[in-house]
């Protein structure tokens, strides 16, 4: 294969297939009447839904009529969008169409095989004409790889185990502290609306803004332009009439219900918001963060079809910073904002070097220079 052309082997190693080293098993799709949520029969997976970091959770589903099956220990591969996860099946179960299963011969060691897989993951791509990217179990076999022998796939397996478990740790604490970073902000406008802030007083936002319902746009007033259309996903397209003027402040009133939106330029509120009619000589950035903190997107209707009635928001107690220089108080929310911002894109790098050293290893693994 292109990967292996002109490489050298490492002594001791050689060039083989899949196919070669364990036995690809396709999943198949049971008839959906055998389906059950009771227990009766094989647990059922159809894809990476349940997949974990190693082995994979729960079933949700039974069937009673068997197909393709997979015993504990196989490695399961995601075949159907995405292509290339991993995870490892923990029982004897049932597979369908979205899945295949690696079962591991003598020739290999089933976790050398893992790590092995983990490396190739990123290079493996599925059939991109299909409708959904796919990699047929001809295609999985025919991947190659470089193997040595068993004892030394042993010994590669158990310095990558306490490396990964290391590494396992580190990005246990980075996401968590990643979390972290994101609640601070969060929690600061809490602390700062809505559990009277220091010097703040208690008033509903309906003394503070008046919130009115986005506009439509017909099919027959649709005319590109310049002008930003606020959905309530944020700036989706654009028009050349504005309804509504600068600054601006608009909330996700169906579909993302409660994103919440600063708008620099003049803009066209989408019917699928509110946006602030009438500031009441309010800080308009200040609105803003009020609005962010309050959580709206725990807010609804209570109708079929979720959505956020400004008949619900405008009653709402909320402490605000009234007689204050609100432009201050304002500079001050974006300067820990900023900071809190700061934090998150730090464990983002830590998180990215940690899965950049992850490959790392796995490709000096696969290299033989591990020693």
């Amino acid at each position: 294969s292109p990967e292996h052309s002109g490489e050298a082997v490492k002594e001791g190693w050689h060039k083989t297939t899949i196919g070669d080293l364990c036995t690809v098993i396709a999943g198949q799709s049971p008839k959906g009447s055998s389906y059950n949520t009771e227990g009766h029969g094989l647990p059922f997976y159809q894809g990476k839904k349940e997949f974990t970091d190693r082995k994979i959770g729960p079933p949700t589903k039974w069937t009673t009529s068997i197909t393709k099956e997979a015993d504990a220990g196989d490695i399961l591969m995601s075949v159907r969008a995405p292509v290339g996860p991993i995870n490892e099946a923990t029982q004897r179960i049932c597979i369908g169409r979205g899945l295949a299963a690696l079962k591991s011969s003598r020739k290999v060691d089933r976790d050398f095989l893992w790590y092995a897989l983990l490396r190739l993951q990123p290079k493996i791509v599925g059939n991109a004409g299909a409708v959904f990217p796919s990699i047929s179990k001809a295609e999985i076999e025919k991947l190659n790889l470089l193997i040595p022998s068993i004892d030394e796939q042993k010994r590669i397996v158990a310095i990558l185990d306490e490396a990964f478990e290391g590494l396992d740790r580190a990005r246990a604490n980075a996401d968590a502290n990643l979390q972290n970073a994101r609640e601070l902000f969060e929690n600061y406008l809490a602390e700062q609306f809505l559990h009277g802030g220091v010097g703040n007083q208690t008033c509903m936002v309906g003394d503070l803004i008046t919130l009115q319902r986005g506009f439509d746009i017909t099919k027959k007033d649709q005319r590109e332009g310049s002008v930003p259309v606020v959905s309530s996903g944020g700036v989706k397209s654009r028009h050349n009439e504005a309804r509504a003027a600068a600054p601006g402040v608009v909330v996700g009133r169906k579909g993302s219900i409660g994103n919440v939106h600063f708008v620099e330029q003049d803009y066209w509120p989408h019917d699928t918001t509110l946006w602030v009619k009438n500031f009441k000589g309010n800080d308009p950035r200040l609105v803003y963060y009020l609005l962010r903190g309050m959580k709206l997107s725990e807010l609804d209707s209570g109708a079929a079809n979720p959505s956020l009635n400004r008949n619900l928001v405008h009653p709402l107690s909320v402490s605000w910073p009234i007689g204050t220089d609100q432009a201050i108080v304002s500079k001050r929310i974006a300067d820990v904002e900023k900071r809190s911002i700061d934090l998150e894109r730090a464990y983002l790098t830590k998180l990215e070097y940690l899965d950049d050293l992850r490959q790392s290893l796995l490709q000096k693994a696969f290299a033989g220079e591990l020693t």
